[in-house]
């Protein structure tokens, strides 16, 4: 597969079907980092992050008879409000399985966009399974997070607009779970310009691709409770994002708890824009990579704005 072309097809068939998101330069972060840092806004992407990228795409490319027999998905929330919101705008039935320690806004959310939702595992592997598991006993479509050509493509179409609209970038910090969007947007990138710095953040309390690179292979790990909700869990064993992000992560950042919260509300209150906490642990690796990006023109992708009340006041 030529990801490259695909991702470019993407953006021509998503562009009236998602929200082109401003890129706006930050003065506080550039100073507090060294590197000259532009913002993605994804956290102003309809739904409140970048996913709905990857489903619409996704969805796009299935054929009526599957279309017509509706899609499974497993999220924490972003994604499912994504599959959801994209099963709405073209008339499919949408089921969202989500673990059970997932965010109750966050599932009221997918709710409220007309997906049914089952809870399933206590976190977001075993939910993955059951709804792979559903998808083929009932004969429907699962979508996933990241473990798709198609919903990377999607995902990718953001590293289209950064080099429009940021032409000379230089780096790039994106947070990871899955790999879907670092994959996707990576993958782009590095193909326009292989010297560009790709560089990945996920939180301590729960790394899987961190350890799963560093091991060569997938590799279970433990997950606890982090701020960054919307990149944790763990990776299916024959993901397609491991070998891509194998090729395109030039380094991946580990952040604390309290860094992520720092990164939030640094966002919060200088750009006044509400961002979540995986937009936070983009942030927060920008600042941990302090030295290594000194000068360069480095864009941060602000994933989503998807937090939910108590979260946010315990936070700022």
């Amino acid at each position: 597969m030529n990801l490259q072309a695909e991702i470019e097809s993407a953006a021509a068939r998503l562009a009236s079907r998602v929200r082109r998101t401003p890129l706006e330069p930050s003065p506080s972060l550039s100073e507090a980092s060294g590197a000259r840092v532009h913002l993605k806004l994804e956290n102003q992407q309809r739904t409140g992050s970048f996913k709905l990228r990857g489903a619409t795409n996704k969805l796009l490319s299935l054929d009526a008879a599957s279309r017509a027999r509706g899609v499974v998905a497993a999220s924490t929330g972003n994604h499912g409000a994504a599959v959801a919101s994209a099963a709405a705008d073209l008339g499919l039935e949408a089921v969202v399985f989500a673990p059970t320690n997932a965010v109750e806004g966050k599932l009221a959310a997918v709710r409220g966009l007309g997906a049914e939702v089952r809870l399933a595992g206590s976190d977001c592997l075993e939910a993955e399974c059951t709804a792979r598991d559903f998808a083929a006993a009932e004969g429907r479509t699962y979508v996933s997070p990241y473990n798709d050509p198609a919903v990377l493509a999607g995902q990718g179409t953001i590293g289209v607009e950064l080099l429009e609209d940021l032409p000379e970038l230089e780096a790039v910090v994106i947070s990871v779970g899955g790999g879907g969007l670092i994959g996707g947007v990576g993958a782009y990138l590095k193909a326009a310009r292989p010297d560009l710095r790709v560089i990945g953040v996920s939180p301590r309390n729960s790394a899987a691709m961190a350890a799963s690179l560093e091991a060569g292979r997938v590799v279970d790990v433990e997950h606890r409770p982090t701020l960054s909700d919307g990149t944790a869990g763990g990776m299916e064993q024959d993901s397609i994002t491991f070998d891509l992000c194998q090729r395109v992560v030039d380094e991946l950042v580990l952040v604390d708890e309290e860094e992520i919260a720092d990164g939030m509300r640094r966002v919060i209150g200088a750009h006044h824009t509400l961002v979540e906490g995986a937009a936070g642990a983009a942030v927060a690796g920008l600042l941990a990579a302090r030295g290594q990006l000194d000068g360069l023109l480095t864009a941060v992708v602000l994933c989503g704005a998807n937090v939910d009340r108590e979260t946010l006041k315990r936070v700022l």
